[in-house]
């Protein structure tokens, strides 16, 4: 598990009831953990800086965990820690390979991995976790991919980054004849070239934009998700945290002039856990080196702690 000071917090012995708070109620995961959630950190944002982003989200997990640690607990009666995978000189693709058998271990332990980044590029680890899991009943699920995100993240590269992981997921479903169902909100039109969003739509993409949403009607957005989870058979879930605006989250590589409100993403981000198909789910690019009053990683964790209530 990672480093046991950073699960440290307040304890209110004096007081009557449930007082406990997550550093209470967590544990190492093992080969015998079952039946909860694990964290698991994606200590990397190589392919941020192959992306010639602000560098520093590879501090982001255990920024992450500080501030989770001090929150209540409010229904979790356990929680595992599975401890960081780190990018070793560079070599992000060899990063992405051990976070993906750590997500498959996790999923074939019956444990709702939810990976703390780290750059986007955590995402293509934990899609190659799920992939791996499912193998061939993958070719009868009806995955659904959803991003909260200001960029669709389908640049093509030579070389992998935080900017290529949906379109890598792309291409590894049409080599293996799956079907590519990905849903994104928060897009920024001027976050995107016209030649991404070209590819956004030549690849099927649902998503709307953050200005749409901003002066659109919510519940309708709601509606919709329902509808896109009800034709849905699982759904991975990854938040790009400069899909908030940059007063909300500062501390990214990237950060935000309009962004989508941090309530509109809680509420479909609940939508999508409600509807009890969500298989594993990641947040990227808390940046704790650019943070202002570690602002990103109290949002960052208030995300968490709504993904990590049980069903």
């Amino acid at each position: 598990m990672t480093d046991q000071f950073i699960w440290a917090g307040r304890q209110d012995t004096d007081s009557a009831g449930d007082t406990r708070r997550l550093h209470q109620v967590v544990m190492p995961f093992n080969a015998s953990s079952e039946n909860n959630a694990t964290l698991i950190g994606f200590s990397c944002d190589e392919g941020v800086r192959r992306n010639h982003g602000r560098i520093g989200a590879a501090q982001g997990p255990d920024a992450i965990r500080r501030m989770l640690a001090n929150l209540p607990a409010h229904g979790i009666d356990c929680l595992f820690d599975a401890g960081n995978i780190s990018c070793i000189d560079g070599k992000l693709e060899q990063a992405q390979l051990r976070l993906a058998d750590h997500v498959k271990q996790a999923l074939s332990q019956r444990v709702f991995p939810l990976v703390l980044g780290g750059g986007h590029e955590v995402a293509y680890g934990t899609f190659l976790g799920i992939a791996s899991h499912l193998d061939q009943t993958l070719r009868t699920e009806r995955l659904l991919i959803i991003n909260f995100d200001a960029h669709f993240d389908l640049r093509e590269s030579d070389q992998a980054s935080s900017g290529t992981p949906f379109k890598q997921m792309s291409e590894w479903c049409r080599q293996a004849g799956v079907e590519f169902n990905y849903l994104c909100y928060g897009i920024s039109q001027l976050g995107n070239t016209p030649a991404l969003f070209s590819r956004a739509r030549e690849l099927g993409v649902h998503f709307k934009l953050d200005s749409e949403i901003a002066f659109g009607n919510l519940a309708d957005f709601g509606r919709e998700l329902q509808e896109q989870l009800a034709a849905a058979t699982l759904v991975y879930l990854t938040i790009d945290l400069d899909v908030l605006p940059a007063e909300k989250a500062p501390g990214v590589s990237a950060p935000a002039a309009l962004g989508m409100q941090l309530e509109k993403v809680e509420y479909l981000i609940r939508i999508a856990k409600d509807s009890g198909k969500l298989i594993a789910a990641d947040i990227a690019e808390c940046n704790p080196t650019y943070d202002r009053d570690g602002l990103t990683a109290k949002v960052a964790a208030r995300l968490a702690h709504t993904l990590l209530q049980p069903c």
